[in-house]
């Protein structure tokens, strides 16, 4: 039987729903039937076909990645990315953060569509076929 109590995030110390279930640190979800849905972002949180994350992450067609560490926190450099990406991936999503504080190194030489993170999960959600879809999420400032 599940546990009914609310879990607590603790970095954000904001409580979790009952019915939420926060992934653990390195867990790789599948999402094969490329039905992954956002459910809801919020600063430093974000829940993915009912599991909860509160660390940042990429979404791919076949799992996640999670935690998604970059080199620098706040900036986006080629080596963050680069060994996630292969040829079947053919749109590159970034969540900036909440705030918009993550930048993209300009010499990065691939194609890619970066917004705040709220806006990009909208954009995510929108789109009908994620087949050949990566989503980077920055989810904090």
């Amino acid at each position: 039987m599940k546990e009914e109590t609310a879990k607590t995030d603790a970095k954000n110390k904001s409580p979790l729903n009952s019915t939420e279930e926060e992934a653990e640190t390195g867990e790789v979800e599948s999402t094969e039937d490329n039905r992954t849905k956002i459910d809801f972002y919020k600063f430093g949180k974000i829940s993915i076909n009912g599991k909860v994350f509160t660390k940042d992450l990429i979404i791919f067609p076949d799992g996640i990645i999670f935690p998604w560490i970059r080199k620098t926190g706040h900036l986006l450099v080629a080596d963050d990315i680069s060994e996630y990406l292969d040829n079947r991936i053919k749109t590159l999503i970034i969540g900036t953060g909440y705030y918009g504080f993550m930048r993209i190194d300009e010499s990065l030489k691939i194609d890619f569509v970066y917004r705040k993170t709220q806006e990009a999960v909208t954009f995510y959600n929108d789109l009908e076929n994620k087949e050949n879809i990566a989503f980077g999420m920055h989810l904090t400032c």
